[in-house]
Parts: C-alpha cells; structure tokens; sequence
C-alpha cells in the first residue's frame, strides 16, 4: 500500500530546464545533490554564488520550481511514514464475490432449519410434487417476515401450487406403485380439499391470521410428504460394486432411543407431566441419500449392538461411547451432493466451491457417523453422535465450520428438547426399529 501510495504521489527531483541551459551537479549539503544552473544573460542576478571565481546564478523561476518540488517530495515521504504507521484507506475496485464463497457468507443462504425440512427436501419424488413442495415451502420464509406479513404472496404461492396439483394429478398419481395408488388418490384429496389442505390455507391467509397459516401449512407439507413417500418405493441409483455385500436401507426408518439416566436425576419434561428417569428419542435414518450408512445403523439396532451404550457429551454432541471396532463394517464416507441423483463415497463436499449435501448437518439434532481413527475417508463401523447445531458458532450462512465432513444419516424428530439435557454418563437403555424394518435389505448369507 505504502508502495503504491508513493508511486502516486511522487514527482521528478530534477524541474525540466531549458534546452540552451547547461547543467552541472555540485554537493552543497550531506547526503544531498541540488542542480546548479548557469545563467546565460542576466545584467542584475537577484542570487549569486562564487565558486572557484566564476559567478553562477540561481533564477527566481528555478529556485520557486525547486522549492514546490521538495515540498511535494516531502508530503509524499510523509505519507508513506503515516499509511506505514497508521493505513490509509484507497478506493479499489470492489471485489467479487462469487458463488463459492457467497455460500458461507451469505446470510440468507436458504439451508433447511428443521429436521422435517431436511427430511422432505431428500424424497426423490415427481417432479410436480416436488414444485409445489418448494412453493409451499416458499411460505414458511415469507412467514418468518416481521411485523407485516405478505399475504398477497402467500395466497399468489398457494394458487400456484394448487394450479399445479390440479394439472399434474394424473401423472403425479400415475408415478406411484400401484398397490398404494388407492391411498395416494386419498391423501391426494386430502391435500386440496381436505381440512390443512390448500383450500384451508388459502382461507387462513385471507383472514391474514399467521397461526392458522402456519397450522394449515405444516398439514399440506405432511400431506405432501406422505405422497413423495408413495412415489419412492427404493432407491433412484445403483449402489457400487464393492458395496452390494453391505447392508442397506432402502427407504425410510425410524428408530426410538430410550435414554436413561446415569446419575439416578430426571429428565424434565418442556409442557407439563412429571419429571421421569428416562426419556425417548425418535430419529428418522434416510436410506435414500445414505443408503450404506442408514442401513448399517439399521442392522447395529436391530443386534441390539447400541443396547447399554454410554453417551459423552461435548458443547455442539452428544456421542455413542461404543466399541468402534467390535461391530458393523468398515464404512466409507457417504454424502449426497445436492442436485447429484447418487452419494459420493470417501469424498467429502466443499463447501466453499458451493457444494452442499442434500443432509446438512447444520440442523440441530443432525444424526451423523464419527470418523474412523485412521482415516477421514471412512466413517466409524459404529459410532454415532447428535450434532447441537448452534448459529452462534456458524458462518454467516448459517452453515457450520463441519459442513460436508461428516456422513449425516437422518435427523431428530421427536424428543429434541432432551437432547440438551443428556449428560456424559447417560446411557442408551434401548434402542428398536419401530417403522420401515421391510426396507432394510440384507446381504445374503454365503
């Protein structure tokens, strides 16, 4: 900068002279050379010097040229002394931000906040279900809108969804298997006109009440769901070669943890009830965007390997203390890039070159494998933890410093408020498989 700045600002030492005027240096002070200029006619010179009996004369022009000349020398030293000290800002071009690095810093990175959201948004489904789930989705930010509420948008992304729900039922329905197409025509129903459907979500937005909308809109959102499930009977893609002898989930599960206390207190329940020693915890594992990683969990509850297993706990986890090594198999690190149609496999995401998974852990109540000890290519055969998302310690797009590093498997949707009551010492009393056991698919027994 210092650099820079004298580049700018200094002048030539030497003032241009005329072409008949002959120059000579001569040293008047230490460590200084001032230019001497011979005068050609001057009857009345108002400077003379003596040297050696010869008169030389100093003009008036010369000495007022030399005399600005310095002063500017001077200003520009000073300067450089003052920015070295204390910098001076310098206009320069504003740089630009592309779309890696705008993905970090950028607070209003469009990230799911909640489990549910995570859950929905990882249903590989029709492509028109999957358009009304982002217009409806589109509500649940205009709502998070202070003071005055755009109801107008609202009702404009409600009309959209409808329209596409109303033109797109035959093939929406069409994609689903038929022995559950019956029930898709139900919940199809249910989503227009049923009470929580659209129709319901439009009346509430007209009364311009923000609780009704919201109760309306996480109904058309379940519904919604419901009928991505329907239309996803296993997974989109071919799992590698290498890996077809693993256990995998091909769907969804859900598996309820029972924690117990290890101190003998009690956990304390957020709406009324008594305080109990234990309480439960249920996670959703996605099989669709980690189908090695839900499914070997899968396999580890259903041997009752997490039976018994004592829990540590950090600021931002709450980790299984299991035996790494005494079950499940070698697992490589598994994460589904968002817009990707297949995982990455000993591969994690850059987050700075705008890669983000389709499972962020940036989710409070995250489930995700740990590292293996030997390598960050593969995760642990067994150990688990809950991530305590907390914005306070993110980026400003609400993405935490971990995001793409670790293989997230699914997410807590029911006993959250216990997760941050759970201390070291606390242990999995039980842990049981208690929806979507026929999607887990077993290698065969050689």
């Amino acid at each position: 900068m210092a650099f820079q700045l004298g580049a700018i600002l200094s002048l030539p030492f030497v003032p241009a002279l005329p072409s008949r005027a002959r120059r000579r240096s001569w040293p008047l002070m230490r460590n200084s050379r001032f230019p001497l200029v011979r005068a050609t006619a001057s009857p009345s010179p108002p400077n003379e010097d003596v040297i050696g009996g010869k008169h030389w004369f100093l003009s008036e022009k010369f000495l007022r040229d030399e005399l600005m000349n310095r002063l500017q020398s001077t200003i520009a030293a000073m300067l450089i002394v003052s920015q070295i000290a204390l910098p001076i800002p310098i206009p320069s071009p504003i740089p630009v931000v592309g779309p890696a690095k705008a993905v970090l810093y950028s607070p209003n990175t469009k990230i799911p906040r909640t489990g549910e959201y995570a859950l929905r948004k990882a249903i590989p489904a029709n492509p028109n279900m999957k358009a009304i789930q982002e217009t409806l989705e589109d509500i649940s930010y205009l709502l998070r809108i202070p003071q005055r509420k755009p109801f107008n948008s609202m009702q404009s992304d409600v009309n959209k969804a409808l329209k596409i729900a109303t033109e797109g039922k035959d093939a929406i329905l069409a994609s689903m298997p038929e022995e559950v197409r019956e029930k898709g025509s139900l919940l199809y129903a249910s989503l227009i006109d049923g009470k929580g459907g659209l129709q319901d979500l439009i009346k509430n937005i007209k009364e311009q009440d923000p609780d009704k909308v919201s109760v309306s809109l996480a109904s058309s959102l379940d519904t919604v769901a419901e009928l991505e499930l329907l239309q996803a009977p296993g997974l989109s893609f071919l799992l590698p070669q290498q890996y077809l002898n693993y256990p995998r989930l091909t769907g969804r599960a859900t598996v309820e943890f029972t924690i117990e206390r290890g101190d003998g207190s009690t956990f304390f329940p957020t709406a009324g009830g008594e305080p109990q020693s234990v309480a439960k915890i249920q996670v959703v594992i996605d099989g669709y965007s980690a189908p090695l990683t839900a499914g070997n969990v899968a396999k580890l509850v259903m041997d009752g390997a997490y039976d018994g297993v004592r829990l540590k706990c950090t600021s931002q986890a709450v980790l299984a203390d299991n035996e790494i090594d005494k079950y499940g198999n070698s697992l490589p690190l598994e994460l589904m890039p968002s817009g990707q149609f297949e995982p990455l496999y000993k591969t994690t995401l850059s987050v700075q070159d705008g890669e983000l998974p389709v499972l962020p852990l940036s989710v409070y109540g995250a489930v995700a494998m740990a590292h293996s000890l030997d390598s960050d290519e593969y995760s642990s055969n067994s150990q688990f933890f809950f991530y305590l998302y907390d914005k306070r310690n993110a980026g400003l797009g609400g993405l935490s410093f971990d995001e793409g590093q670790f293989s997230v498997f699914g997410y807590t949707t029911g006993g959250r408020e216990v997760l941050s009551q759970i201390k070291t010492g606390d242990v999995i009393k039980s842990a049981k498989i208690v929806q979507g056991l026929d999607r887990l698919v077993l290698p065969q027994e050689s």
